[in-house]
């Protein structure tokens, strides 16, 4: 539950921040307020994760904080510190535009790797692995045929897409 409130702030800062990518005027100023807020309340959020995971689960604890596993794991905490203050200091800082989005894209990706470090190789802890969640293998074969032709198209769509509404938005201009 509080993974999903976490998301939900993730997801909303990575709106926030898209829209001071692509924004200026009074809406690029609110949203570059917005995200203060909610860069505050994400890596709050990763903190108490952070914190609560360990202390649930005594093989999570064991996997981040003893030696020499500490020291190959440290860095994404250190990441998340670092990613968030420099996020703060772009927010502050009207001539950093994409940084922000490009920042909180890094923070998703640094609570992701943490939770995935911490239960690996469980995907419902602490009972259930990723092989036994797995479907059988022949619908994993198909899924990957289907998976190999659809992602290009996907990619090719979606970069088409950035290309065409590349660039800020004015209050007196329009995509159309």
């Amino acid at each position: 539950l509080f993974c999903g409130l976490g998301l939900i702030v993730a997801y909303a800062l990575l709106g926030a921040t898209w829209l001071v990518m692509k924004s200026e005027g009074a809406l690029f100023e609110a949203m570059r307020r917005a995200a203060k807020g909610l860069l505050l309340a994400l890596l709050l959020t990763i903190a108490l994760i952070s914190l609560w995971t360990p202390l649930s689960y005594p093989a999570i604890a064991s996997r981040w904080f003893s030696l020499p596993n500490l020291f190959f794991l440290l860095p994404v905490p250190l990441l998340v510190v670092l990613f968030g203050r420099w996020q703060w200091r772009s927010l502050n800082d009207t001539g950093h535009h994409a940084v922000p989005f490009l920042l909180t894209l890094g923070l998703i990706f640094l609570g992701f790797s943490g939770l995935g470090i911490s239960i690996w190789p469980h995907i419902i802890p602490p009972e259930i692995t990723l092989w036994q969640a797995a479907a059988p293998q022949q619908s994993l074969s198909f899924m990957l045929v289907g998976a190999l032709l659809i992602i290009p198209v996907i990619l090719g769509y979606t970069g088409w897409s950035y290309y065409v509404f590349r660039g800020k938005i004015r209050h007196d201009e329009g995509y159309h």
